[in-house]
């Protein structure tokens, strides 16, 4: 299974939740079934390691974004990926408009995984404080779990019908 987390820049949220699906994937013993990336709407920061401050929040709670490089969404992402997640309402518009025939299906809003906040979106921190990057942290961390936890019934029929 592939997933992509989509934000704008990709140096903020969606390198945040990129990073924390690896950890969260990774302690559930799903990281040789989910691959997952991120990246974003634009294309101004491609090569780019995420925020610092993105960066210096995750790493306080033990998530290393410094190998992560700034990218943009593909054409063939839409093929390549299981799901697309958008970080909020542009990110899904933008990816539900160019999502070729047959794949509206894999759009979704990343938040709808989330256990328990009831946004819709991951505020964009670029613009605030510190705080900012901590309440993305918050909510990347909620609906990874019920990320987690909502694919893992897919990834153990996968796992019977390889092996």
């Amino acid at each position: 299974m592939k997933i992509l987390f989509v934000c704008t820049g990709n140096i903020c949220r969606s390198p945040t939740a990129e990073g924390v699906a690896r950890r969260w994937l990774a302690m559930s013993g799903l990281e040789k079934e989910v691959r997952v990336d991120s990246a974003g709407t634009q294309g101004h920061h491609c090569g780019e390691a995420p925020d610092l401050r993105s960066q210096t929040a995750a790493l306080r709670r033990g998530y290393d974004l410094s190998r992560l490089r700034a990218r943009k969404v593909q054409p063939q992402d839409f093929a390549e990926f299981d799901l697309l997640l958008a970080m909020d309402r542009e990110h899904f518009e933008y990816l539900n408009d160019r999502a070729p025939d047959g794949c509206r299906h894999k759009v979704r809003m990343f938040m709808s995984y989330a256990r328990t906040s009831r946004r819709d979106d991951v505020p964009d921190p670029y613009y605030g404080g510190a705080t900012g990057f901590d309440a993305v942290l918050d909510l990347c961390e909620d609906a990874v779990q019920g990320l987690v936890e909502d694919i893992m019934p897919e990834v153990n029929r996968r796992r019977q019908s390889v092996g």
